[in-house]
This record gives structure tokens, sequence and C-alpha cells, in this order.
């Protein structure tokens, strides 16, 4: 592995010797050739050849020197965005990826509240019969399924509302100060559309369902704490879903 870089920077440098060196002949080539040029140019004095090739030469050169320069730093942002979108964001559904939306939560328990009690909800969502899915029909139909999953949760939850996949097959949803009427609310509708959403692999249409277990408390608790809960919750119940108010 290590090899393998070494022979990659060295590769990388041999290219930008090469434009340098290539770079800098074509511009004193040019500058030359200009400077002949115009000693045949009788109708011009001294100064006026002087203006033409001092105007002309950076001209030349800065111009797709500074474009290219441009251009890459274009890139370089574009290439950032991307790696901090893709170190953040689930590739496949697009929610948060378990790491963030775990630590975002973390981070919210540690920061004391200027408003005091913070309440809110938690919810777990397993998509069922994920594994026959898979079997029936492909593990893309299984990731189409998942991706469907999302999207819905997205269009179920309130704008302040957080998502996370949280595993292979399963999501979060956290609610900052919701009550359990907010939340129930929200768990219902999200059940009820996954429920419509049309799935058709392979032309035959399927149903799709999800089990939710959820949990309401009156100050923000440890992710595992939440998780824990609310998926004894769910396990316990199968797919109706039920919330429960943890203790504060």
């Amino acid at each position: 592995m290590t090899k393998s870089m070494a022979n990659s920077s060295a590769q990388a440098w041999k290219s930008i010797a090469w434009l340098t060196l290539l770079g800098t002949a074509g511009s004193l080539g040019f500058s030359l050739a200009l400077n002949y040029l115009l000693l045949f140019a009788d109708g011009l004095t001294p100064f006026g050849r002087g203006v033409v090739t001092a105007t002309l030469v950076p001209l030349a050169i800065a111009l797709p020197l500074f474009l290219l320069i441009g251009w890459g730093r274009v890139e370089i942002r574009r290439y950032r965005q991307e790696l901090n979108k893709s170190a953040t964001y689930d590739g496949l559904t697009g929610c948060l990826n378990g790491t963030v939306f775990t630590s975002i939560i973390e981070r919210r328990v540690k920061k004391p509240s200027e408003h005091g009690s913070r309440s809110g909800a938690f919810l777990v969502i397993h998509p069922e019969h994920l594994r026959s899915i898979n079997l029936r029909f492909g593990i893309e139909w299984g990731d189409e399924a998942l991706r469907l999953i999302a999207s819905t949760i997205k269009s179920s939850v309130r704008e302040e509302d957080l998502i996370g996949r949280i595993g292979t097959s399963i999501f979060g949803v956290f609610l900052p100060g919701a009550t359990e009427e907010d939340a129930k609310e929200v768990g219902e509708r999200i059940r009820a559309r996954v429920a419509k959403v049309y799935f058709a692999p392979k032309g035959a249409e399927d149903v799709l369902s999800i089990g939710v277990g959820g949990v309401v408390f009156e100050n923000e608790l440890a992710f595992d704490d939440m998780f824990r809960s609310a998926e004894q919750l769910l396990s316990r119940n199968g797919t109706d879903f039920e919330l429960s108010r943890l203790p504060s």
C-alpha cells in the first residue's frame, strides 16, 4: 500500500514537472516570436513595440493560467462538498449516517439548556420482511425498498426532526420538543404512508410495512438509553405502534 502511494505521488510530481517545463518553454517561445515579428513592424516606434509586448505576453500567459487555477479551485470546493456529504449522509437513503446521527444527539445531551427541561421523543423504525424481499427479488430491490421507506419517513416528519440510518435496516427519528401526541401523530403518519407506497418488484405489486417503537422523555437522554428502550418496546409489541414514557 505504501509503495503504491509512493508511485502515485512520484507520477503526480512527474506530471507537474512536465507541465511546468512545457508551460515555461511555451511562454518563452511566444515572447521571443512576438518580439521577433515586431522588429519588422515599421509603423511602430520602440515604445509602441514595448507596449504591444507588455500587453500581449501577460494576456497570453496569465489568462489561461488563472482560468486553470480558478477551475481547479472550483473542482476542489466541489470535491470537498461531496466528501463532507458522503461523511455525513448515508449514500443509499440520504439520511444521516449512524455515526453523525448518534453524535448530534450525544452533543445535545451534554450541552446545557438555557430553557430548562428539554422534552422530546425518539422513534425506532424497522422495515418488515426486508430479508424476504432480498431473497425473493434480489438485493437491489431490498435497497429500493429502503430508499422508498426513507423517502416516506422524510416526508412524514416535522422540519426540525432528525432522521438517521442507524443500522443496515434500522432508522431512527429524533423529535426534539415533541409531546406524546406529536410523537404518536408522526409515528402513525409514517406507518400509514409507508403502507401506501407503490412497490412493484418485477411487475408484482407488494406491500411495504414497518414496525415502529418509540419513547417520550422529559429531559434529553443518551442515545443508547433511548434506542434500547424503543427497541425493547418494538420487540415486545411487534407491528403495533406504542410509545413509552421514560422517567426523567
